[in-house]
């Protein structure tokens, strides 16, 4: 199990208790799955890395089964694909916290650390678990390119960064600049779901990654 994350000293601890419907769903899979990681995901990634990916929580049959973000389920298969395509992924992603995988000038993180009931935060959730958010990005000193997936991660991120919502809406490869000059990009997130509807293609996904290189590239 990954003990020790890119960034140490800013995640919760493994028995975060500060949402208690969370807790709730983390103690029943640890009875159902007591092998998977069912716990906070921590980081992932190059902790000098100027683009930094924003995705939404852990997945039920991946991250908090692996304990690494986007691993073991289909939204980590279109990520990884993609960074892999861009040369921010080096090694063969195999659905596996051992595979071997390590991320270049990337690092991904979650707007909420733990495992959702259907995926879905409740806002109290969120703003309880964007210390941890706020912590990290503070903790990346080359960050300057935030890729957020989904609204969720949209609205955690331009919080985060100083960025006032009514000004930066959400939409799929919108692109908002953040009073320092930090600059966050849209995505839909890869969900399986959003993949197997056509909302996200793979085409459209490398589009915001290609964006993102041009602007940190400008930088």
């Amino acid at each position: 199990m990954l003990e020790v994350g890119p960034l140490p000293g800013t995640e919760p601890p493994r028995d975060c208790p500060l949402c208690p419907r969370l807790v709730g769903l983390r103690e029943e899979l640890r009875v159902e799955y007591p092998g998977w990681w069912n716990a906070p995901v921590r980081v992932f990634g190059d902790p000098q890395a100027s683009i930094a990916v924003i995705g939404l929580a852990p997945g039920k049959h991946g991250a908090n089964r692996t304990g690494r973000p986007f691993t073991g389920d289909s939204a980590g298969d279109l990520l990884f694909a993609t960074l892999a395509k861009f040369g921010l992924a080096e090694g063969q992603y195999d659905r596996r916290i051992d595979d071997g995988l390590t991320l270049k000038d990337v690092i991904i993180l979650n707007a909420v650390k733990c495992l959702p009931p259907e995926n879905k935060p409740t806002p109290e959730e969120t703003r309880t678990c964007r210390r941890f958010l706020s912590g990290q990005v503070a903790a990346l000193p080359r960050a300057r390119i935030f890729i957020a997936l989904g609204q969720v991660a949209h609205q955690s991120a331009v919080k985060v960064l100083g960025g006032k919502l009514p000004k930066a809406r959400f939409a799929h490869l919108a692109e908002h600049r953040m009073p320092d000059g930090r600059i966050v990009i849209d995505s839909y997130h890869s969900s399986r779901y959003n993949q197997n509807t056509g909302r996200l293609t793979a085409e459209m996904f490398e589009a915001v990654f290609a964006l993102a290189l041009q602007r940190r590239d400008g930088f």
